[in-house]
């Protein structure tokens, strides 16, 4: 098939009105605005991305796609963000379709920030000639997921800095609010005392991130594309989902501090499959059978996938620990959940997100002892250090040592929420020039963390 370019405005093709134009030119990105480029949208973080308008990015998008079910699927949820009742959204894509979708990205340059989210075996590949020309880039994790790749990531951090562009990947989790507030009193003393070092048994920071193939997104069911099921492709969940885990580790314990790879001490790993069935299979994808490339994980009737992963490490001396979990689909009423616990010297900071929480995040504080002083020192907390960017949180004791945090609702926006949150910020770099000192090294020591634990965990006997 040759290749395609359309621009898509409001109503018609996928509820978008469409008229050919000239292939996109470097020369049609307005003086001193910010134009995305997606590059071939292979994931629904891609859409996310533009569930939200900024005031200071160009409405018109290049998207640069291999023909598929994946850059319509893109294009249809761009269409319903324009189109909701509720602050639609006025993007007007130009759309390339073709197997040089990468060359004529770099080639045309329409935009200045390529945007992607897909097939991460790919990711690192686009990052590299993106930064090769000139552009910054905002990644969906994870930016890589095996140590080649990992060899490429420091090699397009030297270029970027050369070119004066930035990498950035999007770490939505760090804008989950009982997160925010988790790391908030982590860092209040007459509270949270200090972080304890730990051991392999008792980390002093332990995460564990549960999630699903089959899922809500935007109101309708996700459909997954076949090679998600590919870890050759998607990765191993020990290099993916934990990506966010691993930097919540980095930036609840160390704020604003630079951590450097000699930082990272791995102390054990290990990977197991989640099996998925032929019928399950076909319900996420619409494939009727499963494709050759996953023959490799199936036994018949059903794949094995190594979504699965757990790590032990230290990190400036302090022992974490990092779980991920993949399920084939919720219990009723349930979703992703997240659970966490920080452990200091006078309380623990503990993230549940289970049954009893009705599967909404909460957050307990658990103290060693119970003294009036406790209840003083949370009273005084609340009142003077966190009601300046969470009013409206109170606390209440459920037992001798535990008390519940109560978050208003305003400040549970959702994970599709929280993709604005990190652009704006993104965003923000841009119009500064600058990236806070610590993102560039402790992105490169994230990906460290992960692809040891990768190494170490494929080396255990199956």
């Amino acid at each position: 098939m040759k290749p395609l370019v359309y621009i898509f405005a409001l109503a018609v093709i996928l509820s978008c009105q469409t008229k050919k134009e000239k292939e996109p030119s470097a020369e049609s990105v307005p003086a001193k605005n910010i134009t995305f480029m997606t590059l071939d949208p292979g994931h629904f973080h891609a859409a996310l991305v533009q569930k939200t308008a900024y005031p200071n990015v160009n409405d018109t998008i290049y998207v640069y796609a291999p023909e598929g079910p994946e850059v319509d699927d893109f294009l249809d949820k761009i269409a319903q963000y324009n189109t909701r009742m509720d602050a639609p959204t006025n993007w007007k894509p130009v759309l390339y379709i073709g197997a040089d979708y990468l060359d004529k990205m770099i080639s045309n340059k329409a935009g200045n920030v390529m945007v992607v989210a897909g097939k991460n075996a790919k990711k690192i590949d686009y990052i590299l000639e993106a930064v090769r020309a000139g552009l910054h880039v905002y990644a969906d994790k994870p930016l890589v997921i095996h140590p080649e790749g990992f060899k490429k990531l420091s090699e397009a951090f030297r270029i970027a800095d050369e070119k004066g562009v930035f990498i950035y990947d999007i770490m939505t989790e760090r804008f989950e609010a009982t997160t925010m507030l988790q790391k908030a009193f982590s860092g209040i003393p007459s509270v949270f005392g200090s972080l304890i070092d730990g051991s392999p048994d008792k980390p002093a920071i332990s995460k564990e991130s549960v999630h699903h193939f089959y899922k809500q997104v935007s109101g309708k069911p996700l459909v997954r594309p076949a090679w998600f099921f590919d870890v050759n492709e998607e990765g191993e969940g020990i290099v993916d989902v934990t990506t966010h885990l691993v930097d919540l580790v980095q930036w609840e314990l160390f704020p604003n501090e630079i951590i450097d790879t000699s930082d990272i001490k791995m102390i054990h790993a290990k990977r197991w499959a989640t099996t998925v069935r032929k019928d399950e299979f076909t319900k996420v994808t619409g494939l009727p059978d499963f494709p050759e490339f996953l023959d490799k994980d199936s036994d018949g009737d059903h794949i094995n996938v190594y979504s699965n992963g757990e790590m032990v490490y230290t990190i400036k001396g302090k022992h974490a620990k990092v779980s991920v979990i993949w399920n084939y689909e919720a219990p009723e009423g349930a979703g992703d959940t997240h659970y966490s616990v920080l452990r200091g010297t006078k309380s623990d900071l503990i993230i549940k997100q289970g049954e009893a929480e009705n599967y909404k995040p909460t957050l307990y504080i658990n103290f060693k002892e119970n003294t009036e002083s406790v209840s003083m020192a949370l009273d005084e907390a609340l009142n003077e250090v966190i009601a300046t960017n969470f009013p409206g949180t109170s606390a209440v004791q459920i037992s001798d040592t535990m008390w519940r945090i109560n978050i208003p609702d305003a400040f549970h926006i959702g994970h599709e929420a929280h993709f604005a949150q990190v652009t704006q910020n993104y965003l923000q770099y841009l119009n500064e020039g600058a990236l806070p000192v610590w993102e560039v090294p402790n992105m490169l020591s994230k990906y460290y963390t992960t692809v040891e634990a990768f190494k170490i965990a494929r080396e255990q006997k199956q």
